[in-house]
This record gives structure tokens, C-alpha cells and sequence, in this order.
């Protein structure tokens, strides 16, 4: 059985659509959410932005990016995309590693 625990969800209004964020904790594979992890550092750091100017950008908070990039939390489909607009890149780059 797996236990899942959801963090509060966010609507946030982006440009034309409304980004619908939130975190699931599932950390079945830890391998995979810190190589995704360490390529979103490297493409916000590529981008020569902090975490917290991301988080604002994509309309999440500084701990939410900081909470992705070590790994601690999964991700969702929308927050992806948030993510990826605010860095100015394709979804599809975040999940190239």
C-alpha cells in the first residue's frame, strides 16, 4: 500500500491560464526525482535565477523549488509546466536527463 500526502493546493493565474499547483509526496523513486531535481537546479542556475525569483516567476514559493530540487517532493503535471514557462524552455527540457 502506498501513502500518499498532499500539500496544499494553489491557483495561480498565469497569462491566459490558471496554473494549478501543488506537491504530491510520493517518493517511490528517489533516483529518478533527484536527477530531475539537479536538472532543474542546473537549468534555474543556466537562467541566472534564484530560487526565490523562480518561485515567484512560476507562482510557487522558495521552499516549494528548494523542496524539488533536493528531491523531497514530487511534482505534478501543471507545476511542470509553470516551471518550464518561467524558465522560458519546453516541459520536455526539465524531464531531459
Amino acid at each position: 500500500m502506498q501513502i500518499y500526502k498532499f500539500n496544499p493546493i494553489y491557483r495561480v493565474v498565469r497569462k491566459n491560464y490558471v496554473c494549478h499547483l501543488g506537491a504530491v509526496i510520493n517518493i517511490k523513486d528517489k533516483a529518478y526525482l533527484t536527477a530531475f531535481g539537479n536538472n532543474l537546479r542546473k537549468l534555474r542556475s543556466d537562467a541566472a535565477m534564484s530560487q526565490e525569483a523562480l518561485g515567484l516567476e512560476a507562482g510557487l514559493g522558495k521552499n516549494q523549488i528548494g523542496l524539488i530540487e533536493r528531491a523531497e517532493i514530487n511534482v505534478t503535471l501543471s507545476t511542470i509546466k509553470c516551471l518550464a514557462d518561467a524558465l522560458k524552455i519546453h516541459p520536455k527540457d526539465l524531464l531531459d536527463f
